[in-house]
């Protein structure tokens, strides 16, 4: 279904997230990969309001003619809140730990921006999902971090592997927007675009 908005366009998912390729492929999009490395560097503003600005910024990074002929450029930006500030990702395995304990027991915002952006047109939305964590013990925060080696997620974490199964205590919000793609809401976009 989705398709038929899609056929005049080449979709591009500016991303090296293996969980935002997996869950645009899921939507059913025909997509190629193009990705840029860009500072992640912010303005001063609401928290909430930074994955918005920085899935802008990913997108205009690219010039027009480095994209193929009537694109459509996805990008985006996923933060975890908490503790009056961002977790990004973690550095090593004790930033990682650190940032564990600050989610255990604790309830979180997960942020992501998208920006969908053709040669002439661009729609930049953020989806907001609450997260909150059990009360988990260092055993259990080492066993994550040992085995599944976090350090490309924001926040230590990934809500689809063992710690999601275990640690989760309730979700407000998208599964699939703390995994990386608020993909109801990208669908939405998609067919209006």
């Amino acid at each position: 279904m989705i398709l038929e908005h899609l056929e005049n366009y080449a979709v591009v998912l500016a991303s090296k997230s293996p969980r935002r390729q997996e869950l645009l492929k899921g939507m059913g999009v025909r997509f190629t990969c193009l990705t840029k490395d860009i500072p992640e560097d912010y303005p001063e503003m609401p928290l909430e309001k930074v994955p918005e600005y920085l899935s802008r910024q990913k997108s205009l990074a690219f010039a027009d003619t480095e994209l193929p002929a009537n694109y459509l450029l996805i990008t985006a930006d996923t933060v975890v809140i908490a503790a009056g500030g961002i977790l990004g990702k973690p550095v090593d395995r004790e930033d990682a730990l650190r940032m564990m304990r600050i989610l255990s027991g604790q309830t979180h915002h997960v942020v992501t921006g998208v920006t969908v952006r053709s040669c002439n047109k661009i729609k930049t939305f953020a989806a907001n999902s609450k997260v909150t964590f059990a009360l988990l013990d260092e055993e259990e925060m080492a066993y994550y971090i040992d085995t599944f080696k976090p350090y490309d997620k924001a926040g230590a974490y990934g809500i689809q592997e063992w710690i999601g199964y275990i640690g989760i205590a309730g979700l407000n919000g998208s599964f699939y927007n703390v995994m990386g793609l608020p993909t109801r809401k990208l669908y939405q976009t998609l067919k209006t675009f």
